[in-house]
């Protein structure tokens, strides 16, 4: 039998989640006997329409048999699916809310699935961290995602219901890189309402985001003092990869993560179970999230710890 071909776009290489993304799927398609192809869409929505489209429209014995998307905005491209879908094409929307994807099961007959992380449960996690590091309250310095992303939008406000009153956020507005973080805190940093602004904790929406931060403090020209304070401050983010986001936590780069396992081989294997041995999936599909390291661990490794300066703008 032929092996089935799938498409799995994802949003950029700049990201050390998205690659753990692209490798779970390649693994997948392996163990699966399936044929993957993996394009990046440069943090470009059109881009990544684009490139969707080419290969729906392409021949019909070089059409993938099925899609399964990461979006880079927020909409995930309903006419985009419905495009595939009518040609015949299995779809799946991966960790992003997808409104339209009922409406495209009640009409078409192939796989619609939408494989997602529980990004406010996400939220929450985050905020617990908070509360676990900042025991008697604070400000934080918050590095968001691409605002109109629904992971983004979900991630805090999970945050907002965990985190205690009496801690105060500061918002920048990233784009899930590291460059994207250093740009906007360097920016922030340059702001006359920064000067005076009280840090007690530097939290990323994702990791290569808080790492991102913590550069833009290490390149600052300033003095020694200053430089070792801002970065004795925790810095936290979201996606735990093993060799990035974990390591960094084992390393002391920063403090905490929220793990956030790869779910595009989830997506792979809902396409295999629905195309070759006729498994009705489920709509949604949610894979679970974890402290690292665990909420207790942390709560009592700062209560063990000096007290530690808030940091200050230059």
């Amino acid at each position: 039998m032929k092996p089935l071909r799938v498409l799995v776009s994802l949003m950029t290489e700049d990201n050390d989640w998205q690659l753990e993304q692209a490798a779970a799927a390649r693994d997948a398609a392996k163990r699966l006997g399936m044929e993957v192809e993996i394009v990046f869409a440069e943090n470009d929505s059109i881009t990544q329409s684009q490139q969707l489209l080419k290969a729906i429209q392409a021949a019909p014995g070089s059409r993938p048999d099925a899609i399964a998307l990461e979006p880079v905005g927020g909409t995930a491209l309903p006419q985009v699916a419905r495009a595939a879908v009518s040609s015949g094409i299995a779809w799946a929307v991966i960790n992003r809310a997808a409104p339209y994807i009922s409406e495209l099961r009640l009409n078409y007959k192939v796989p619609i699935l939408n494989v997602s992380k529980d990004h406010k449960e996400i939220g929450r996690i985050q905020g617990r961290q908070m509360a676990a590091l900042l025991p008697k309250g604070g400000s934080i310095l918050f590095i968001q995602g691409t605002s109109e992303s629904s992971a983004a939008q979900q991630r805090i406000l999970g945050m907002n219901e965990t985190k205690p009153d009496n801690v105060q956020i500061t918002l920048l507005k990233g784009q899930w890189t590291e460059a994207s973080a250093n740009r906007v805190v360097t920016s922030w940093l340059r702001l006359t309402t920064s000067q005076k602004a009280r840090i007690d904790l530097v939290a990323g929406q994702n990791d290569v985001m808080a790492l991102g931060a913590r550069r833009a403090f290490e390149q600052q020209q300033t003095s020694e003092m200053d430089r070792k304070r801002w970065l004795s401050v925790p810095y936290i983010g979201i996606d735990g990869v093993p060799r990035t986001g974990q390591a960094w936590v084992r390393s002391g780069l920063l403090t905490a993560t929220v793990i956030c396992p790869p779910n595009t081989n989830e997506a792979l294997e809902m396409f295999h179970q629905a195309l070759r041995q006729g498994v009705q999936r489920p709509q949604v599909a949610a894979t679970p999230s974890t402290s690292f390291p665990a909420l207790e661990v942390l709560a009592a490794s700062r209560r063990a710890a000096a007290p530690t300066p808030a940091l200050q703008g230059t």
